[in-house]
C-alpha cells in the first residue's frame, strides 16, 4: 500500500510537475494527443479492442491514459467493461487529479463519470472496471494474478525514475502479458528497449510524439 501522495508543483500553464521526479505528468505540448499517439496507436488500439480486453499500466498519474482508452472503447461501440489495471506508488490526490484533467475538456464526459465514483483504488462502471494497485510495482506486479493484452509503460523519465524501467520489472511485465500482447512507451532509452527484448518481446523503435524523435513498441510473440 502506498503511504505517500504525489507531491506537485503547477506550471503557469497548469501542468502538474512531480516534485519527487522533477518531471511533468504529461506532454507540455498536448498530453491527450501524446497519449493517443503513444499508448493507443502504439498498441494498435482501438483496432484490437474486443470484449474481455485488458490493459495494464505502470504509473497511473492523472488517469489521463485510462480515460483516453476508455473513451476510445466506448466510441468503438463496445458496451462490455474494459478491464484496466494500473500500478502506482505515489497516487495523486483526487482534487489534484480533477484540476489536471480539467485541461482536457474533450474528455469531460468520461472524466466526470470517473471522478464521481473514484475511490482511489477502484472504479466500476458498466463499461469500465478499473483497479489501481498501490505500492512499488517491483513488489506488487509479481503478485498480480492477471495478464494484459496491452501495456502502457508510463513511468516518469527513465533518467529520473529508473526503478520503474529496470530489466527485472520488464520481465514481470512480459510474464503478465498474453501471447501476441503488446506494450508501448514514450521512451526509446536503450536500456529500456534492451530490457524488453531480454524479457522476450520483439521491440521496435517508432516515431515519437512532438519533440520526442522516437518511442518504443513491443510485441510478445
Amino acid at each position: 500500500m502506498a503511504d505517500q501522495r504525489a507531491e506537485l508543483t503547477w506550471t503557469e500553464d497548469q501542468i502538474p510537475v512531480s516534485d519527487r521526479f522533477d518531471d511533468p505528468y504529461y506532454s507540455l505540448q498536448s498530453g491527450l494527443e501524446e497519449t493517443r499517439h503513444v499508448f493507443l496507436a502504439g498498441n494498435d488500439l482501438p483496432a484490437r479492442f474486443a470484449p474481455g480486453f485488458r490493459i495494464a499500466e505502470l504509473g497511473f498519474g492523472t488517469g489521463l491514459n485510462m480515460l483516453t482508452a476508455w473513451s476510445a472503447w466506448e466510441v468503438s461501440g463496445l458496451t462490455s467493461p474494459l478491464s484496466f489495471t494500473s500500478f502506482e506508488a505515489f497516487p495523486m490526490a483526487p482534487d489534484d487529479m480533477a484540476r489536471a484533467l480539467a485541461a482536457f475538456p474533450d474528455m469531460s464526459p468520461w472524466t466526470d463519470r470517473f471522478l464521481a465514483v473514484w475511490t482511489g483504488e477502484t472504479c466500476k462502471l458498466d463499461t469500465l472496471h478499473l483497479e489501481v494497485i498501490l505500492g512499488d510495482a517491483r513488489q506488487t506486479l509479481p503478485k498480480w494474478k492477471g495478464r494484459a493484452d496491452a501495456w502502457f509503460l508510463d513511468g516518469f523519465s527513465p533518467a529520473k525514475n529508473p526503478e520503474l524501467w529496470g530489466a527485472e520489472l520488464m520481465q514481470h511485465v512480459a510474464d503478465h502479458t498474453v501471447q501476441d500482447g503488446t506494450a508501448a512507451t514514450y521512451t526509446a532509452a536503450g536500456f529500456v528497449r534492451r530490457g524488453l527484448a531480454a524479457a522476450g518481446f520483439d521491440v521496435t523503435r517508432s516515431p515519437g510524439f512532438g519533440r520526442k524523435r522516437h518511442m518504443t513498441r513491443a510485441v510478445k510473440p
